[in-house]
């Protein structure tokens, strides 16, 4: 079992769970509603792939390229952002697509 990759999957998801919710105080919602979406549907791709990860499903190639698709949109959008928690998240996200590739 890869523990980095497992570390770093369990880390962007959480990441992204905080940046998502952080976005949400912000003054205004409604430019940071791109960052919510890629933070919510990359917190969710992560957790799945760390499941597949975890049990050395067959099919985990597979899932964790759509998660590194997920965590370079995700970090991308972040990365945009001057807010602690968007950089935060972006910097999650980075790694973890790294990690994902290299598995």
């Amino acid at each position: 079992m890869n523990r980095e990759l497992i570390s770093a999957l369990a880390e962007c998801a959480a990441a992204c769970n905080y940046c998502a919710v952080s976005c949400l105080k912000e003054d205004d919602v409604k430019m940071m509603e791109r960052c919510i979406r890629l933070d919510m549907d990359c917190a969710a791709i992560c957790k799945m792939a760390l499941d597949y990860v975890a049990r050395d499903s067959t099919m985990k190639r597979e899932v964790l390229d759509l998660c590194a698709k997920a965590c370079r949109e995700c970090g991308e959008e972040c990365a945009k952002h001057k807010h602690d928690h968007c950089q935060m998240c972006a910097e999650a996200c980075r790694r973890c697509e790294q990690a994902c590739r290299q598995a």
